[in-house]
């Protein structure tokens, strides 16, 4: 039976994020400040629409959830995921963590840079709740919530700066999160690169269980390919 987690950008796009959204017929993206990801095109028509809306030069990323036959964009890397999945996670309230804001995006993106969670743009707040962990002033871990398809909420940004490790703080942050997320009636679920061990040992044992492994393709489009909006 099909699931809003086989195509979590496009289910996203269409439905609690489509204000986040760009598209050009069935071709659909987040706006390129807010999140790299372009949902999976079906089929060679919207394959061109997709390499017409991302534009010549400009790349974007496909969780695929097959085998991915893009046309009209080039492979640049492709990168093994992990999908999980909390049916069994409730979460837990943190009352001590802070809510972040705007007013927090430099620091965010300082932490980002450092630990390299994944991708995190000027925008990618407007996706949900981040919430952090700030010591003297100072952000040292953080995670907040991403994709949004129906019934579900996607964990992400999940980092703890090296000085603050060991200490537990990534798995605070993530069961606070997951508790906002069961609050409204949802599932978390999270996406890891597959040969981050550590990360998917620390989900498991939250009670994350193992759902597909996706491949996050980068694609480029050539220079000669006409911008459509």
């Amino acid at each position: 039976m099909a699931s809003a987690l086989d195509e979590p950008v496009r289910a996203s796009l269409l439905g609690a994020h489509a204000h986040l959204a760009q598209g050009l017929r069935d071709a659909v993206r987040y706006a390129p400040d807010v999140a790299p990801f372009l949902a999976e095109p079906h089929g060679a028509a919207e394959w061109e629409d997709a390499a017409a809306l991302v534009g010549p030069g400009h790349q974007t990323v496909v969780p695929a959830f097959g085998v991915l036959e893009p046309v009209g964009l080039e492979v640049l890397r492709s990168v093994a995921g992990v999908q999980l999945v909390g049916d069994a996670v409730t979460g837990r309230d943190d009352p001590d963590l802070v809510r972040l804001g705007p007013d927090d995006i430099p620091a965010m993106s300082e932490l980002v840079a450092r630990t390299k969670p994944g991708p995190f743009l000027p925008r990618t707040i407007a996706m949900g709740t981040y919430l952090g962990v700030v010591e003297d002033g100072v952000l040292v871990a953080m995670a907040g919530e991403r994709l949004h398809p129906p019934g579900y909420t996607e964990i992400s940004a999940v980092c703890t700066d090296e000085a603050h490790r060991g200490r537990g703080l990534a798995t605070r942050l993530v069961l606070a999160v997951a508790a906002g997320i069961r609050a409204r009636g949802e599932v978390p679920f999270l996406h890891a690169a597959g040969d981050n061990t550590s990360a998917i040992r620390l989900y498991e044992t939250l009670g994350f269980r193992l759902r597909a492994r996706p491949d996050f393709t980068a694609l480029t489009v050539p220079s000669d390919v006409p911008a459509r909006t």
